[in-house]
């Protein structure tokens, strides 16, 4: 391959794409926008070969450290990219803003929704849509949070549509998860692009962790000054330990399963070498369901029995807070820009994408006289599963759809298709334009929300593909987020040496896929199978075991 085969056929470019702009002298011309004129050089410059090689050694590179992904029971390793994603200061700030403005509206509906109710009274919302979500717990109605924070991390997934504005697509406030693979990737394309790397001013994301902790810390129960923070983990076949394991050591918390904790007296203990311990903050990795044998499944041996009554009396902050499922609930999504209006008296900087709620007479019948051009998603789905993208699908999947839909109207949303935006990735034919989402993760401290510089993008690898998920053949990419003329000097991120990628933990990776709530409580399940039978050594986990959390990437 020689040097220009890189970009040969890269146009003409379909929709909006992040690196070339279309021409208006004619058809089929474009061209490198401004932010990618350094690396589309210097791509150029290294050739095909080149990059081959350092892409070659980056895939190595995790797979040696055992990040992998599972299709069909097969162990894979998961593709990082090798050409970055670069959005500029001013687009990130836009974000950054609407993001925090989302999660605020959020925080205010569950305490609403968990409290007082005014919405519903107010007509914001129709009472019966929040009641009928599965994650709607009433076991944890009134219980108020040590610093009024139910949503300690955040993880908003944004689509850029075919102008190149940001969409909100799906909101995910239980525990979501995919942060880890933010600073690995970083690590690792740093370290195979150096000298491209040190071409930018590119903001940090090694910072993540100490805000989690701040956070963790301020939702400390009153009274407590110096809390002991821990991160509540499945254990070892969780697909997301890597993260888990990630995010306690560099926060420099103790690690722990349900079993080395017990409630005395409404206090939560930690078993050590020195006897019990109390815990003051529980960063929890466990779906609710399985979280409290006592409150929700009595055969649960992941939790901890009696935990959600020592957080109702205030002896210990559980993060992310119990029922936060319910903001999740894409029935709810379509409310969100209304919650941001009613709560915050602002109109939403970030767009939903346009959605149909199939519980209303009126957009049922439009949309089921117009299946075969929209999109069409379970409310309780993630990950892709049950997506229906209706001009691919056959009339029989149609007829099937549509029996689903008049059987459970309130089960169902339906989209327009929308051309994600795409972005250069490299793939066998050389650097193509490849279709990709962004999840940012912002941290809520109840003083501000601190959100992460970049997030993690996932990329669709085959061509014209929308869905981005691992199991549909999607990878990775690094976001750089460019650091603003305005920033100060020290707000650009200088590349790590090779003392600090060796130090990577040699761990699989976090879960890169979403899953329904029917396979995450199947996944806890085999999870509580195992803690009967004596551990020989850890397997190699991949991400068909989703995180515990309820919400993975």
């Amino acid at each position: 391959m020689d040097i220009p085969d890189l970009f040969d056929g890269y146009g003409p470019v379909v929709g909006f794409d992040e690196m070339m702009a279309r021409d208006l002298d004619g058809p089929g011309s474009s061209t490198v926008r401004d932010n990618y004129g350094t690396v589309h050089a210097s791509f150029d410059k290294m050739g095909a070969e080149e990059i081959r090689l350092r892409a070659d050694s980056l895939a190595s590179s995790y797979l040696e450290q055992g990040v992998t992904f599972g299709v069909e029971g097969e162990e894979r390793p998961f593709p990082l990219d090798i050409v970055p994603r670069l959005i500029e200061g001013a687009d990130w700030d836009h974000v950054e803003r609407g993001v925090r403005q989302r999660v605020l509206a959020l925080e205010a509906f569950l305490a609403d929704a968990y409290g007082p109710g005014e919405l519903f009274n107010d007509g914001v919302v129709p009472r019966a849509t929040v009641m009928t979500s599965p994650h709607f717990h009433r076991v944890v109605a009134g219980l108020e949070p040590a610093n009024g924070v139910r949503v300690h991390v955040a993880g908003v997934d944004l689509i850029r549509d075919g102008n190149g504005d940001f969409r909100v697509l799906e909101d995910n406030v239980r525990v979501p998860s995919g942060v880890s693979y933010v600073m690995t990737n970083r690590r690792a394309l740093s370290a195979a692009l150096p000298e491209v790397f040190a071409d930018h001013r590119i903001r940090p994301v090694s910072q993540y962790s100490q805000q989690l902790l701040a956070a963790l810390r301020k939702a400390a129960p009153g009274g407590v000054h110096d809390p002991t923070v821990v991160v509540l983990t499945p254990g070892v076949y969780n697909s997301a330990y890597f993260e888990h394991t990630l995010l306690a050591r560099t926060m420099g918390v103790e690690l722990v399963e349900g079993r080395d904790l017990v409630c005395r007296s409404g206090r939560v203990m930690m078993r050590t070498t020195n006897g019990l311990e109390p815990v003051d903050v529980i960063y929890r990795r466990i779906d609710d369901e399985f979280l409290d044998p006592v409150q929700f499944r009595a055969d649960s041996a992941l939790g901890v029995p009696g935990i959600i009554n020592a957080a109702r009396a205030g002896h210990v902050t559980i993060a992310n807070a119990v029922g936060n499922g319910v903001a999740d609930d894409k029935l709810l999504y379509t409310y969100v820009p209304d919650l941001i209006r009613y709560y915050l008296s602002e109109e939403p900087i970030l767009r939903n994408v346009d959605t149909w709620r199939m519980g209303e007479p009126e957009q049922r019948d439009e949309v089921l006289d117009r299946l075969d051009e929209l999109v069409l998603k379970p409310v309780d789905g993630s990950g892709g599963k049950g997506i229906v993208i209706g001009p691919a699908a056959s009339r029989t999947e149609l007829d099937e759809l549509r029996s689903k839909i008049l059987l459970d109207p309130r089960a169902w949303i339906a989209q327009p298709v929308i051309s994600l935006s795409t972005v250069p990735t490299l793939v066998e034919d050389g650097i193509r334009p490849r279709h990709v989402d962004l999840r940012p993760f912002a941290v809520h401290d109840g003083d501000d929300v601190f959100v992460l510089p970049g997030g993690l993008t996932r990329v669709a690898l085959p061509e014209g593909e929308l869905i981005v998920n691992s199991s549909r053949g999607g990878g990775s990419k690094d976001t750089w987020v460019l650091a603003s003329p305005t920033d100060p000097d020290d707000a650009g991120e200088v590349a790590p040496t090779a003392r600090m990628i060796a130090g990577t933990p040699q761990s699989a990776g976090p879960a890169i896929d979403g899953a329904t709530h029917d396979l995450h409580v199947q996944e806890q399940e085999q999870q509580q199978a195992r803690l009967h039978r004596p551990l020989a050594s850890p397997p190699a986990v991949g991400p068909e075991q989703q995180d515990a959390g309820g919400d993975s990437c």
